[in-house]
C-alpha cells in the first residue's frame, strides 16, 4: 500500500506535505496549482475534491492518476 492522502484536507496542505503531488495534479488538469500564489491562497480552502467538481474532472480519473503513483486517496 502507497502513501494515503486526506481528500479532507485542503490542497495547500496535501501540496506541502507531498510536493510530488503538485505534478500529479497539473497533468490532471489543475494548471493553476503552480502558482505558488493560487496555492496559498485558493489552495488553503480548496479540497481535491471541490477542485475537481469546480472543473468537471470525474473523481475516478483523480483515484486513478494517484494510484498510478502509489498513493492511495482516503476520504
Amino acid at each position: 500500500m502507497g502513501t494515503v492522502i486526506d481528500l479532507s484536507k485542503s490542497v495547500y496542505e496535501i501540496c506541502k506535505e507531498h510536493p510530488e503531488v503538485v505534478d500529479i495534479m497539473k497533468d490532471l488538469g489543475f494548471e493553476n496549482i503552480t502558482n505558488p500564489a493560487m496555492l496559498k491562497t485558493a489552495g488553503r480552502f480548496m479540497t481535491i475534491p471541490k477542485g475537481a467538481s469546480m472543473k468537471n474532472i470525474p473523481m475516478e480519473k483523480i483515484k486513478e492518476a494517484f494510484a498510478a503513483k502509489g498513493y492511495e486517496l482516503k476520504e
